[in-house]
């Protein structure tokens, strides 16, 4: 049986290229960045983690389980594009169907990873299918790029796109972000090394936005100084509804804000795009 690695690679360059050619033909990255490509690339990165965990049979198997996992992942938000909402996962589905068909793929050798596309976005997680492996990793792998500061931006931005009252956000956040964790060490929690990696990640999410909570009691909104942590996502909503990029933000932030925790907060987020080998290339 081929090495994990080697069948990785070689669904990496069967794969990958069409995959991001594909994508970035279809979805609007400055309607919303935050679900664009990179976020995928980061969801197949985690992806990989879990691979080792599974039992796979042979190299036939492995090669075709890898080469699903990879579409799903790089799939499964695309429907973004059509509808930002909740359920979005059955326009990925779509669209990952006319992926296939343009490159000569039979979509009935992929039913596993269009059913985890449809149903990646069921964070209730009831009714999912547990004989669909590559619905559980896709799933954990989305949600653990929920976390971290790249989770702040990512959360923060769709619930604003989805028109959630700022005062709220804090709040479901923390409970959606919850459940998804809880979700994480349900299925993997055993593997001490990717728990311990992910905590932090969490922690520091759950951690912003109860503060962002407490701010909200003395924090006005519209503000023409934003501050603290309502000061991130009130700058994040700048950043929105003046059509500007991240990278637009992140090269001159002195033009938008002097506080210090905005500041350190767009840093640490430059510093996990690079580390995740993202696009990005500025510092604050």
């Amino acid at each position: 049986m081929m090495k994990l690695s080697e069948i990785i690679k070689s669904a990496e360059n069967q794969y990958k290229q069409i995959l991001e050619e594909f994508f970035i033909s279809v979805y609007n990255e400055q309607a919303l960045y935050s679900h664009g490509i990179d976020h995928h690339r980061r969801v197949w990165n985690y992806a990989k983690e879990f691979l080792k965990l599974v039992s796979l049979k042979d190299t036939a198997h492995s090669l075709h389980f890898t080469s699903e996992l990879i579409i799903a992942c790089y799939m499964h938000d695309i429907g973004m594009s059509v509808d930002p909402g909740i359920k979005h996962g059955k326009h990925s589905r779509n669209l990952c169907v006319q992926f296939l068909n343009k490159n000569n793929l039979q979509e009935t050798d992929y039913k596993d990873a269009l059913e985890a596309i449809e149903y990646h976005d069921n964070k209730d997680y009831t009714g999912n299918s547990r004989s669909n492996d590559l619905l559980t990793i896709l799933s954990v792998s989305d949600d653990l790029d929920a976390f971290g500061c790249i989770g702040i931006y990512r959360y923060s931005e769709i619930y604003l796109t989805r028109q959630i009252d700022p005062e709220k956000i804090g709040y479901m956040i923390r409970e959606n972000a919850g459940i998804r964790y809880e979700n994480f060490i349900k299925t993997y929690g055993s593997v001490n090394e990717i728990v311990l990696k992910h905590w932090e990640r969490y922690y520091l999410l759950n951690m912003f936005f109860g503060k962002y909570n407490e701010q909200l009691h003395s924090y006005q909104f519209g503000t023409t100084s934003p501050s603290g942590f309502c000061g991130v996502v009130e700058i994040i909503k700048y950043i929105m509804n003046n059509n500007l990029q991240l990278k637009d933000f992140c090269t001159e932030p002195e033009k938008y804000t002097n506080d210090p925790l905005i500041k350190w907060f767009f840093a640490e987020l430059v510093a996990e795009l690079l580390v995740e080998h993202t696009t990005i290339k500025c510092y604050v």
